[in-house]
């Protein structure tokens, strides 16, 4: 039987990239495949498979930047002992993190953005020459690969577009989701939730997920709408779940703008669906977005999310909810028009929501995401 190998960072139930690779690992191992993995770190469930090997890739200073050339040479290795042993192995590996002839599963095109850091000029400097390594050994990856694996038609297009790589080599397979969790919840769950949360019940609550250590997330954009709507008496309250260097100033800036009651940082949380069944709605003005997990899960649990139009999950929603996509994630303006068109109409974009768009989400699990993965690899 046919054996494989996946070089990625993290095979972890966090995380959007880190998620999806956890999922695909789990199928193979549950369908009683041998399975190696390579990377920093593995969820104890996956480790505790008889079906899975993990090897654990040394992390300097807990970088994943320093830690980068030791996963690639790991990896190279491990397919170096295959590749002599003549073991039937079918190697995956994560854009440009490992450049081998093998599936690439691309989560990121490092062509299509460049990170924008609030730091100093040396560390900005530093990010300025990992973006262009990053650049490098992708496309030296991608000119590998054997197959490719998109997460949307955004990053196919990214892939075709940027990166050189010929269209008919690229599948789109979006990702899954866990319909047990993310889900929609009654009433009498959502008060409960709230009170334990200590949260006003007469007040909508709208959710932010992302990490706040650069701008890509646009949590920057978020800021600054929610100040200009505060004030015209706006009644929500932003929910920040996500961690990051940013996060003590973005708090500290709150409180001396007068925010700090409008604006709750909850920092990085592992029962984001627990508090997404609290929200009423979700806001991710992103600058760059593949794809988009924790926007997919908040649609799953039926709350009107407001994106950026060219982000992948995007290419999910119906015309019907085209009043929920922003043109330009860079306009404060027009994510504060969002907010409250939006506000205006929650009970309807709610049912549009739930009628239209949730029940297809929830029903492609992380097992028909692995599944259509495994198909396209071996050909089926």
């Amino acid at each position: 039987m046919r054996t494989y190998a996946i070089v990625a960072g993290d095979f972890v139930k966090t995380g959007g990239m880190d998620r999806a690779n956890y999922a695909l690992a789990s199928f193979l191992a549950r369908a009683g495949r041998s399975v190696t993995l390579i990377g920093f770190r593995a969820d104890t469930e996956l480790t505790s498979n008889r079906n899975v090997e993990f090897r654990a890739v040394v992390k300097p200073k807990n970088s994943y930047t320093l830690a980068g050339p030791f996963l690639a040479s790991s990896g190279m290795f491990q397919f170096a002992r295959r590749f002599a042993s003549r073991h039937e192995t079918t190697f995956v590996v994560n854009g440009g993190n490992c450049s081998l002839p093998a599936v690439n599963w691309v989560h990121y095109v490092h062509a299509a953005f460049t990170p924008r850091l609030a730091v100093g000029t040396f560390r900005r400097a530093f990010a300025g020459v990992d973006a262009a390594t990053s650049r490098t050994t992708e496309r030296l990856a991608l000119r590998m690969a054997t197959h490719v694996i998109a997460n949307s038609e955004r990053t196919k297009r990214d892939l075709v577009e940027l990166v050189g790589v010929r269209e008919e080599r690229v599948r789109v397979i979006y990702l899954g989701t866990d319909p047990s969790q993310f889900r929609s919840a009654d009433d009498e769950e959502r008060r409960t939730v709230r009170e334990e949360l200590g949260w006003d019940p007469s007040r909508p609550y709208v959710a932010f997920i992302g990490a706040l250590h650069d701008r890509r997330k646009g949590f920057d954009v978020a800021f600054d709408a929610w100040r200009t709507l505060a004030r015209s008496g706006w009644d929500a309250r932003l929910v920040v779940i996500g961690a990051g260097s940013e996060l003590p100033a973005w708090k500290a800036r709150a409180q001396e703008q007068g925010l700090g009651e409008q604006m709750l940082f909850l920092g990085f949380r592992n029962d984001v669906p627990r508090i997404l069944s609290a929200c009423d709605a979700m806001v991710a003005p992103t600058r760059y977005e593949p794809y988009g997990l924790a926007v997919h899960e908040a649609l799953c649990c039926e709350l009107p999310a407001i994106v950026s139009r060219d982000s992948g999950v995007a290419e999910r929603y119906p015309a019907s909810l085209s009043s929920l996509l922003l043109d330009d994630p860079d306009s404060a303006d027009g994510l504060a028009s969002a907010l409250r068109r939006w506000r205006d109409d929650m009970p309807n974009l709610r049912a549009r929501v739930r009628s239209e768009l949730a029940p297809a989400l929830r029903g492609r699990t992380w097992d028909d995401m692995a599944r259509d993965m495994v198909a396209f690899m071996d050909g089926d």
